[in-house]
Order: structure tokens, then C-alpha cells, then sequence
């Protein structure tokens, strides 16, 4: 018990100070893709739109914390990129057709993967990832605050173009970057759709879905999200200039974040411990590639 009580407490200082350098990661990209911006009062209104998304996460958080429950994440993320875009889009005051294009692509799939993730976690009624994170007052803050950084870092692009100065027309980047979204928009509503199927089938119960997208690949919904924000980022290319590149990351960001820490590798040791040894799973893998589907 006494070791216990020793590793919470290693873990809760590990929180401490991991909260002022997400802070920080959050300042120096509000700082990057202001420069070339519009000013709001005086205020780069790219860094006062950062500075919101984190203000949105923290207002949620707290009726979550004290109601000790995770239903309202995802909702909050998705409705985030939503008020932010449209405030940036309303405040930048010149905003041309590559802002609109961009902001309705973004509104679009935060209206569909926020309805999607709230309906899903309402059918299973909670979110085991944060079972032993709630308790903690500071872990849960951080998560929230992860969650700023995530909807700063794959929208920077979009929100970067919007709202700067340097306007150039409709061009060749604009449409292949929209054809890009395209594409990967309609993977990842296929594959959410065919998953949700195959699970709400009583005779799916306990199997792992290998059909349609997913005989391709083991996560074709995370694909389908990392090239539409590829899409996003070629869209939005033609007028970015100086530090404001830095918003490129955009999509390599997602791409990291889903494969290298809380999507791919997640999902995957979930199902090795449920399915593992099988012979038909281990098939499964061995056929089937984890990321970009297979022709």
C-alpha cells in the first residue's frame, strides 16, 4: 500500500511539472504563427484564438473534475474547433475563399467525429483510459490541457492561414489540398461506420472486425484523419510565410500523436491482450498493414 501511495505521488509530481511545459509548447506556437497576423486591440488574433482553446479545456474541466467523469472530453474538443474557427474567421474581418474553405472543412469534421465520439462513449457510458487518471487533480488537469495542445497543433495550419495577412487567390494548392481532404474525410467516416456496424451486431460480440476498410488496414479511420489534415495543411501552404511554416506540423503532429502515443499504440496493445494467440488475429496482423492500407 505504502508503495502505492509512493508511485501516485512520483506520478503527480511527474504532472506538476509536465503542466508548465505544455504551457510553454502552447506559448512559443501561439508566438510562431502570429508573426504576419491580423491584430485584434493590439493582440495577434491568431495567439488570442490559442489562448481560447486552452481557456475552453480548463472551463470544462472543472465541473468534469468535481462530477469525476469523462463524457464531456471529446464534445468539448470538437465544439473547441468549432468556436475558434468561426471567432477567427469573424475577427480576421478580410477573410477570402481559402478561409471559408478551410473553416467549413474543419467545422465539418469536428461536427462529425464530436457527434460520433459523444454518441459513443454515451452507449458505453464511460471511457476506461481515464480510470485512474480522474482521481488526481492534476493528471486530469494536464489531459485536459493535452487536449488544448492537440486542437492548436492539427488546426495550426487552417488557423494560421485564416488569420494572416498574407492573402493570395483561389489556386492549384487550394483545390489538390481539397481533393486530399476529400479522400481521407471519406476513409475515416467509412471506416467509424463500418466498425460501429460490425460492433452493434449481437453476433459480432467478442470478435475483432477484419471486413471492408479494415481487411486493408487495422486503424483505416486514423489514416483517413492523418491525410485530411495533410489536405488541410496543402490548402493552406500557399500563404504562409516566415515562422508561421512552423503551423506545417500540423499533420506530422496528428501522424505522431496517433502512432507514436495515444491511438495505434494503445488499440494495439488492447487487442494483443484480448485476441493475442488466436490464430486467426495473429493472422490478421500478419496479412493486414497497421497504418496505410494495403491495394
Amino acid at each position: 500500500m505504502r508503495h502505492l501511495f509512493n508511485s501516485m505521488n512520483t506520478i503527480d509530481r511527474k504532472s506538476l511539472i509536465a503542466f508548465p511545459v505544455l504551457i510553454l509548447i502552447g506559448i512559443l506556437i501561439a508566438l510562431a504563427g502570429s508573426q504576419g497576423g491580423v491584430l485584434i486591440f493590439e493582440i495577434p488574433l491568431f495567439a488570442l484564438s490559442v489562448g481560447l482553446v486552452f481557456f475552453i479545456q480548463w472551463l470544462a474541466f472543472i465541473p468534469a473534475y468535481f462530477l469525476q467523469t469523462e463524457k464531456i472530453f471529446d464534445l468539448t474538443g470538437s465544439i473547441t474547433y468549432i468556436s475558434i474557427i468561426i471567432f477567427a474567421v469573424i475577427f480576421c474581418q478580410d477573410a477570402d475563399g481559402r478561409s471559408i474553405l478551410l473553416s467549413a472543412l474543419v467545422v465539418i469534421w469536428a461536427i462529425r467525429l464530436g457527434t460520433f465520439l459523444f454518441g459513443r462513449i454515451k452507449k458505453a457510458g464511460k471511457d476506461d483510459r481515464f480510470d485512474e487518471i480522474k482521481p488526481s487533480f492534476i493528471r486530469f488537469l494536464n489531459v485536459w490541457t493535452i487536449q488544448g495542445l492537440w486542437v492548436t497543433f492539427t488546426m495550426a495550419a487552417a488557423l494560421v492561414a485564416i488569420t494572416t495577412t498574407n492573402r493570395q487567390e483561389f489556386d492549384l494548392f487550394a483545390m489538390v489540398g481539397f481533393l486530399i481532404w476529400i479522400f481521407g474525410f471519406t476513409i475515416e467516416v467509412l471506416a467509424d461506420f463500418q466498425k460501429s456496424r460490425f460492433s452493434a451486431n449481437p453476433n459480432n460480440k467478442g470478435k475483432f472486425i477484419q471486413t471492408g476498410l479494415w481487411s486493408r488496414s487495422r486503424h483505416p479511420n486514423y489514416f483517413g484523419e492523418i491525410v485530411l489534415w495533410v489536405g488541410v495543411a496543402v490548402i493552406a501552404f500557399p500563404v504562409l510565410q516566415g515562422w508561421q511554416l512552423v503551423a506545417l506540423i500540423s499533420p506530422v503532429f496528428v501522424t505522431f500523436l496517433l502512432t507514436r502515443v495515444s491511438g495505434i499504440p494503445l488499440l494495439e496493445n488492447k487487442a494483443d491482450k484480448k485476441w493475442g494467440g488466436q490464430e486467426d488475429y495473429e493472422s490478421y496482423k500478419k496479412r493486414t498493414p497497421v497504418l496505410i492500407p494495403r491495394l
